[in-house]
C-alpha cells in the first residue's frame, strides 16, 4: 500500500471503532492481533527476478511479519513456480500471483515495494519502470551495466521519491562498519592509498553450443535490450562473464568491496578524476569479460586506489587502507585486521565520526520505507561505487588513461571512451521517460 492507502485505511478504523460497528465476523490478523501486522502498517511488495540471488531476497523479507508478499515475475516459468511455492507455503495459502512480464506486474499490482534481482543489463530498464510507479526499490548490485544507466536510476529515484537499498550488504556487517568508522576516524593515520582485492576471473568456461531453448524460458525476453543470439545456456549463471550482459567479477563486486573503500575514505558523493590499468581478455569464445583486471584510481586529494583481481593483491580479496600510521584490511567471514592490533581496540568516541549503523540489511530498507530516510546504501551511493569499476572497465578496454570529471560524472575530453558510458539497445527496448 502507498502512504495515502494507509492513511485512508487508518481512518477507516478509527471510524469504525468510534461507531462501536465492529462485527464480530472481523479475523484478529485484520486488526493486528495474534502477532500479525495491522494492514494499514504492512508493506505489500513482490519480486522481479527469481533466480537464486532474487530468490535468497524473497525468503530473507519474508522473515518480516511486516511484509506481504504477494506476487512474484520472471521470464522462466520454473523459477515462478518454485518462487510462488515459497510465498504460499509461507502464507498457508494459494494466494501468490505470478507474470512473466513485468509490465503486467507493474500494472496488475498495488504494491508499496518490490525487489528487483536481475542480470546487469535489465537494471536499468525494469528500475525506472519501477521508480515511475512510485515503488520503494530493493535492487542488487551492480547498480548498472553502464554509468549512464546509473545515472538515469537515479535521476528516477530522485524524480519519483522513492527509497532505495542496493544489495551492497556489507554495509550492515559489523567488521565492515567498524573498519571503515576506524579509517574514518585517523585511526591509521591519513591515508594514501587503498588495495581492493575482487575475485579472479574463470578462465576454463569454454564456448557452450547451441541448444534448443528450454520451454520454461522466454528467451527473446531475457534478453531484451541485448544483442539477439542463440540460447547457450548462459540464462541463469554463465551470462555474467559476457559483456553484453555483465562486466565479470569486476562489476559483480565492484558494489562490494569498492563500496567499503569508498565508506572509509568518506568518498560515497565522490569519485577518481583518473583511472588507468590493463586488463586480460578472452581471444576466442562467447565468454568475453576481463578475466585479470588491474587498474588504479587517483583521486583529487591524492589518495589512490588499485583494484585488482585476488591473485594480483598481496592480501587478496577484500580492502586494506594504508594510512601513515598502519594499514587496516576487512573482509568476507568477519576478518577485520590491521598492521597494529591496538588499532582495533580503539573506541570511537561520541563527537567523533559516527557511520550509519545497520545490523540488518533487509530490515533497515524495511524501516526507512516506514521513516522515509535514506537506507545505508542510497542510490546515489551505489553510482559512485559501480562507476569505479565501469571506468576501470572502459580504461581497460580502450587501453588509455581515463580523465573523470566527478561532480559533472563525465569523462573529459575523450570521445572514444565516453561512447563507453553508455550502452545501445536494440528495439523496441528503451529506459523509460523519467
Amino acid at each position: 500500500m502507498n502512504s495515502s492507502r494507509r492513511e485512508f485505511l487508518k481512518r477507516s478504523a478509527s471510524t469504525a471503532v468510534g461507531a462501536i460497528i465492529l462485527p464480530q465476523i472481523i479475523p484478529s490478523s485484520a486488526l493486528g492481533l495474534n502477532g500479525m501486522t495491522a494492514p494499514s502498517d504492512r508493506i505489500v511488495m513482490g519480486s522481479i527476478g527469481l533466480g537464486s540471488q532474487g530468490t535468497s531476497n524473497m525468503k530473507n523479507f519474508l522473515k518480516f511479519k511486516q511484509v506481504q508478499w504477494v506476487a512474484v515475475c520472471d521470464v522462466d516459468k520454473k523459477h515462478n513456480q518454485s518462487a510462488k511455492a515459497i510465498v504460499d507455503k509461507t502464507y498457508e495459502n494459494t494466494d501468490c500471483r505470478a507474470y512473466g512480464d513485468f509490465r503486467e506486474f507493474l500494472e496488475k499490482e498495488k504494491l508499496d515495494a518490490v525487489c528487483l534481482s536481475l542480470p546487469d543489463h535489465w537494471h536499468s530498464i525494469i528500475s525506472v519502470s519501477c521508480a515511475n510507479k512510485k515503488l520503494d526499490i530493493y535492487g542488487e548490485k551492480p547498480l548498472a551495466r553502464s554509468i549512464r544507466e546509473g545515472q538515469a536510476i537515479s535521476a528516477a529515484a530522485h524524480k519519483n521519491n522513492i527509497i532505495w537499498q542496493t544489495g551492497s550488504w556489507q554495509r550492515s556487517v559489523e567488521n565492515f562498519h567498524r573498519g571503515a568508522q576506524l579509517v574514518r576516524n585517523g585511526r591509521i593515520g591519513k591515508v594514501t592509498h587503498v588495495e581492493v582485492g575482487l575475485p579472479d576471473g574463470n578462465r576454463s568456461i569454454g564456448t557452450p553450443a547451441v541448444m534448443p531453448v528450454p520451454a520454461e524460458l522466454d528467451w527473446e525476453f531475457w534478453l531484451g535490450p541485448a544483442l539477439k543470439v542463440p540460447y547457450r545456456g548462459v540464462s541463469h549463471w554463465n551470462w555474467r562473464w559476457i559483456q553484453d550482459y555483465s562486466g565479470g567479477q569486476l562489476t559483480d563486486w565492484a558494489g562490494h568491496h569498492i563500496d567499503i573503500a569508498h565508506w572509509g575514505l568518506g568518498f560515497d558523493e565522490t569519485g577518481p578524476i583518473s583511472v588507468e590499468g590493463e586488463g586480460v581478455f578472452p581471444r576466442e569464445g562467447i565468454y568475453n569479460v576481463a578475466v585479470e583486471y588491474d587498474f588504479t584510481c587517483a583521486y583529487k586529494d591524492g589518495t589512490t586506489m588499485r583494484v585488482a583481481n585476488a591473485s594480483r593483491q598481496k592480501y587478496g580479496m577484500g580492502t586494506v587502507w594504508y594510512g601513515d600510521k598502519g594499514w587496516l584490511r576487512v573482509n568476507r567471514g568477519d576478518v577485520i585486521e590491521a598492521s597494529d592490533p591496538n588499532i582495533l581496540k580503539e573506541k570511537i568516541s561520541e563527537n567523533e565520526i559516527q557511520l550509519y549503523k545497520s545490523t540488518d540489511h533487509f530490515l533497515n530498507f524495511l524501516e526507512c520505507i516506514k521513516s522515509r530516510k535514506p537506507t545505508i546504501t542510497p542510490v546515489d551511493t551505489a553510482l559512485r561505487s559501480i562507476s569505479v569499476g565501469l571506468l576501470g572497465e572502459i580504461a581497460m578496454l580502450t587501453g588509455q588513461k581515463i580523465q573523470w570529471d566527478p561532480e559533472k560524472q563525465e569523462i573529459v575530453d575523450n570521445a572514444m571512451a565516453s561512447r563507453l558510458l553508455s550502452r545501445p539497445y536494440r528495439q523496441p527496448w528503451t529506459i523509460p521517460t523519467i
